[in-house]
C-alpha cells in the first residue's frame, strides 16, 4: 500500500514499473480533486451533452488533450529541458488563453458566432430565435492540451521526480501518458455525473437539451471570461497567485484555499449553478405561458 507521503515525496531508485504505478495513482488524485484546469471544462462540456455518455466522452476527449501534452512534459522533464517551470511562473498565460478559448467556445454555442461581447443580449435574451448550437465536444481536445501546460504540485512531482528516473529517453513519454490516463479514468466518471445534473423530472428531451447547452454556453463564455482576467492580473502582480491559506490536508488541490481553487468555485460552482437555475427557469416559464396560451384558446 503506497502511503499519500510516499507519492508526494517519490523516493529514487523506483523501477520503471514502479514509477508508472506512481504515476497513474497522482492523475487519479488529479482527476478527482477540484482542479482548475480541468473542471470547469469538463463540466461545461459535459452538462452540454445532459447525458452520462455524453459526459463521458466530454471527460475522455478533454483527458486525451491533455494527456498528450503530459506526455511531451514529462520528455522535456527527462532532457531537462522543464526547467523553464521553475525560472518563470506561467500560470498567468496559462490561465489568459485558456480562458480565451473557453468564451470562444461559449459565444459559438450561445450564438452561433466565434465572437461576440454584448453581455446583456447573451444573458437576457428570450428563448424564441436563439441560435444555440450544439456543443462541440473536438474543441475538448484543444482546451486540454492548453490546459496541461498548466504546472501544479501533480506536475512537479511526475516531471522533476518521476520521468529523470526512467531508464531512457524513449521511455520519458510514458510517466506523463500514465498521469494523464489517471486523470482520464477520474474525468470520465466526474463527466458521467456532471452529463446528469440538469436531468429534472417534468421535462422533456428538448428542455433538458436547452438547459444543458444553455448551460455550457454561459459557463464557457463567462467562465473563460474570469479566466483570462485572473491570467492578466497573475502576469500584472505576480505575488497574487503566491497567495493561499492552507487547510491542513496534504493532498494537492486540497491543501490551500487559493486562486486555482476560487477559480474552480467560481466557474463550476457559482457559474454553473445560477446558470442551471437561469434555464431552468426560462424553460418553466416558457412552458407555463405555453399552458397559458392553449387555455386562452379554449
Amino acid at each position: 500500500m503506497i502511503s499519500i507521503q510516499t507519492l508526494l515525496n517519490p523516493p529514487q531508485g523506483l523501477t520503471l514499473s514502479e514509477i508508472l504505478i506512481f504515476s497513474y495513482i497522482l492523475g487519479l488524485l488529479h482527476g478527482i480533486t477540484p482542479d482548475e484546469h480541468t473542471w470547469p471544462i469538463t463540466f461545461s462540456y459535459a452538462v452540454g451533452k445532459y447525458s452520462t455518455k455524453g459526459g463521458m466522452k466530454a471527460g475522455f476527449l478533454f483527458s486525451l488533450g491533455f494527456t498528450i501534452q503530459r506526455a511531451f512534459l514529462t520528455t522535456l522533464g527527462f532532457l531537462g529541458l522543464a526547467a523553464i517551470y521553475k525560472e518563470y511562473n506561467l500560470d498567468g498565460p496559462v490561465y489568459f488563453v485558456v480562458g480565451i478559448v473557453m468564451a470562444i467556445a461559449g459565444s459559438y454555442i450561445l450564438k452561433g458566432k466565434y465572437v461576440h461581447l454584448p453581455f446583456d443580449e447573451l444573458i437576457h435574451k428570450r428563448r424564441e430565435g436563439e441560435n444555440l448550437r450544439d456543443v462541440p465536444l473536438k474543441m475538448t481536445i484543444v482546451h486540454g492540451l492548453i490546459a496541461g501546460f498548466g504546472f501544479g504540485a501533480y506536475a512537479t512531482i511526475i516531471t522533476f521526480f518521476l520521468a529523470p528516473q526512467v531508464p531512457g529517453l524513449i521511455f520519458a513519454p510514458l510517466p506523463g501518458a500514465m498521469f494523464g490516463l489517471g486523470t482520464m479514468t477520474m474525468q470520465i466518471i466526474l463527466g458521467a455525473i456532471f452529463g446528469n445534473i440538469i436531468k429534472f423530472k417534468g421535462l422533456s428531451e428538448e428542455d433538458v437539451r436547452y438547459i444543458g447547452i444553455k448551460t455550457a454556453g454561459r459557463v464557457l463564455y463567462y467562465g473563460g471570461i474570469v479566466f483570462s482576467i485572473v491570467g492578466l492580473l497573475i502576469i500584472a502582480i505576480p505575488i497574487i497567485d503566491c497567495w493561499a491559506i492552507p487547510t491542513g490536508n496534504p493532498i494537492p488541490n486540497l491543501d490551500a484555499i487559493n486562486i486555482g481553487f476560487l477559480l474552480v468555485v467560481g466557474t463550476v460552482g457559482t457559474i454553473g449553478i445560477a446558470s442551471i437555475i437561469q434555464a431552468y427557469r426560462e424553460v418553466k416559464k416558457k412552458v407555463e405561458e405555453n399552458k397559458a396560451a392553449q387555455v386562452k384558446k379554449i
